[in-house]
């Protein structure tokens, strides 16, 4: 027996894990326990689709604002694009409420394609959208990082 003050001497047995190791089975360090959050957020689910709305809430407000800047700078505005404009602002806005259903992830995606589409009517909308599908990018991989590969627990539903 060891005295408290000195340190144990004893070698460990080689069939005996590591005790600073994890076990089969056990998640490593940094990885989350079966269960258990991948992040610290109380409510990953909602922070998640506070982003994603948040992105077709800006989506929606920057081509809104930029009908008359893009009329002044660029060029004259047809009709057909302005309606485009303002149907894709409509749309973002009505999916940005609906982000709790996991199709509405898939509809933003092919709102970012229909407004890249739109460059073929002016050539801003074809700039906005590839900014816009860059933003949309990193918040489906933020998505992905939070909720992990299944994107969350969003019932079709529900």
């Amino acid at each position: 027996m060891t005295a408290p003050d000195q340190p144990d001497s004893r070698q460990p047995d080689p069939g005996e894990p590591d005790p600073g190791q994890p076990g089969p089975g056990q998640p490593g360090p940094g990885e989350p326990a079966p269960g258990e959050r991948r992040s610290g957020l109380r409510n990953p689910e909602g922070a998640v689709r506070g982003l994603g709305a948040a992105t077709l809430g800006l989506e929606a407000f920057v081509l809104l604002l930029g009908i008359q800047p893009i009329r002044v700078l660029g060029g004259e505005l047809s009709g057909a694009t302005i309606g485009l404009i303002i149907g894709i602002a409509v749309v973002a806005v009505v999916l940005a409420g609906l982000m709790r259903r996991a199709w509405a992830w898939h509809a933003g995606t092919v709102l970012q394609g229909v407004l890249i589409l739109g460059g073929f009517l002016h050539w801003s909308l074809f700039v906005l959208g590839v900014i816009f599908a860059l933003v949309w990018a990193y918040a489906l991989h933020v998505r992905r990082v939070i909720l992990g590969p299944g994107g969350g627990s969003a019932a079709p539903g529900v």
